[in-house]
């Protein structure tokens, strides 16, 4: 056994040596360079795109742009097929006389992608800047292309395409139009934009049997783009095993961040402000901080969703329709115009637990051209075309809801809800409440009858009048009183630590699967620490912390 493992371990190592030894780095430096140049150092260095992207680069090469310097165009490659152990790279380094931390900027103008990468494997793209502001599309671009994007990375040939890394990107500024074109008005009541916009970075697949695995996005700071930050985009689980860490996206026009067809996928540290922007012409004017449609098995946690604008939709995390196991938790939702909670139909097993949400739900229907109340709850049956159905097994606990007198908290439960488990949340609504409309191609309304499986205890509210009577379902063991939040108002999560602890400490009941649910959750119902990684021990609190 022990002479077998030896043998696999040397032929790998033989086959990391060999394909070491055969790999070339390639250096470009648009003003020092020169295409006549051997190119494989710093001091001979070549000096276009153009020549970077006539080369069939192999496992293990690396293409190294001059740090502080911009590059006009854009690196387009199809089939590249690095190996784990030996990737191809794409980042920058430091020529003389620069900065120790320059990193290279490629400007996209008129291109599809900054970096566009097709059909490849094993790939990492690192400390680049990348543009692309307008141009409208060059002559040697693919026709009908209607996206401009920092990064392009999709798959449309029959296969499996695995292992992207990408890291500490800067990408900023990227639209489609020339600046003053202005978007119509019409455009932000469709589901995603009609029109041609520019997004930070894609992941596309396209076609049955062909998958893209191994996703890795971390450090990239992402503004100031027409429409989704980074967004992914596959058939049914046409994209699986993502990973996206410590990324920041402002001021996109769209979401923050969005996935479809993805399966397996942790998200955490996300710092997403403004989507949905309307601060340049060109920009979609909707989205969600995050949102997910037809996709499971992914956890989004310890972020911050801020300020997301729009005339629907445009809550800090939404789960929209055919998703199942999505858990949100230990997250800081806060002044996002369409709310906190929005689940729609088909749904399963999908779960909002320990976070802190302030003033979300703002919206009203009818003022500035919105479409949809805000909501801080709101569980919808909308599945697009045909009936509506669900949301099943909806799980809410352990969060700290927090509303401004100034704003009525709107909640809406559509009656196709089954299982239903809200509990050990306190909702300190400071204004008024009410039941409104689900607002998606015909109103929710009460259910005729009881819900099927809802388990609705042992929440903390600031009054009797918090929850609306209106909406169906209701407390059936309800606790009063003021938690006495450190700084209510306030954008960080110590502002919501409860001080009466009679009130909160150890008043939370376990939480077990809704009757008939055979899963629960598939992470696990239970968990060992609050919303500051504070263990719990024995009963918990109310609320998304843990008293000490």
């Amino acid at each position: 056994m022990k002479r077998a493992a030896r043998a696999v371990w040397a032929a790998i190592w033989c086959g990391w040596l060999a394909a070491a030894l055969q790999a070339a780095t390639y250096y470009v430096h648009p003003s020092a360079g020169d295409d006549t140049h051997a190119g494989t150092s710093p001091a001979a260095p070549w000096q276009s795109l153009e020549k970077v992207n006539a080369l069939r680069l192999q496992a293990g090469d690396r293409v190294l742009l001059a740090g502080g310097q911009t590059f006009a165009g854009q690196l387009a490659f199809t089939g590249l097929a690095g190996t784990a152990e030996a990737p191809i790279v794409f980042s920058s380094y430091v020529p003389a006389g620069a900065a120790a931390e320059a990193r290279a900027t490629i400007d996209a103008r008129g291109c599809v992608a900054a970096v566009h990468l097709k059909n490849s494997r094993h790939v990492r793209v690192a400390d680049l800047v990348l543009t692309a502001d307008g141009g409208g599309l060059r002559p040697d671009q693919p026709p009908k292309t209607d996206l401009r994007c920092g990064v392009l990375i999709e798959a449309d040939a029959l296969g499996s395409y695995a292992d992207f890394q990408l890291s500490r990107l800067h990408v900023r500024e990227v639209s489609f139009e020339e600046r003053g074109y202005v978007r119509p008005a019409a455009d932000v009541k469709t589901a995603n934009g009609t029109g041609r916009y520019g997004w930070g970075i894609r992941f596309l697949v396209k076609g049955a049997g062909v998958q893209m695995t191994d996703v890795s996005v971390a450090d990239c700071h992402i503004e100031n783009v027409d429409h989704t930050g980074l967004k992914f985009t596959a058939p049914t689980d046409g994209i699986r095993n993502v990973r996206v860490e410590r990324v920041r996206v402002l001021h996109a026009g769209g979401p923050g961040v969005q996935m479809s067809g993805v399966r397996g996928g942790r998200f955490r540290a996300l710092h997403v402000d403004r989507s949905g922007s309307t601060r340049d012409s060109r920009n979609w004017g909707r989205g969600s901080g995050l949102w997910t449609w037809g996709t499971s098995d992914v956890v989004i946690e310890h972020s911050r969703f801020l300020n997301a604008n729009g005339p629907g939709d445009s809550a800090g995390v939404h789960i929209d329709y055919h998703c199942r196991n999505i858990v949100v938790q230990y997250n800081l939702s806060a002044r996002n115009a369409g709310g906190f909670c929005e689940v729609l139909g088909n749904n399963r097993n999908c779960a909002y637990r320990y976070n802190v949400s302030v003033d979300d739900g703002h919206r009203v229907k009818g003022q500035g051209g919105a479409f949809q109340e805000g909501k801080t709850f709101w569980l919808s049956g909308y599945v697009g075309s045909g009936p509506r159905r669900g949301p099943f097994n909806t799980y809410f606990y352990h969060n700290t809801i927090y509303v401004s007198e100034n704003i009525v908290a709107k909640m809406a439960v559509a009656p196709t809800a089954e299982g239903v488990l809200i509990a050990n949340n306190i909702f300190h609504l400071r204004g008024r409440s009410q039941m409104v409309k689900g607002d998606q191609f015909g109103a929710d309304r009460a259910a005729d009858g009881p819900l099927p499986r809802v388990v609705f205890e042992n929440n903390l509210f600031l009054r009797a009048d918090n929850w609306p009577a209106a909406v169906g379902i209701a407390d059936r063991a309800p606790l009063l009183g003021d938690p006495g939040f450190a700084r209510p108002g306030g954008l960080e999560l110590a502002d919501y630590l409860p001080a009466n602890a009679a009130l909160i400490k150890d008043r939370g009941l376990p939480v077990a699967p809704l009757p008939g649910d055979p899963i629960g959750l598939t992470v696990g119902l239970a968990v060992a620490q609050d919303i500051l990684g504070r263990p719990i021990a024995g009963a918990p609190d109310l609320g998304a912390f843990e008293l000490p």
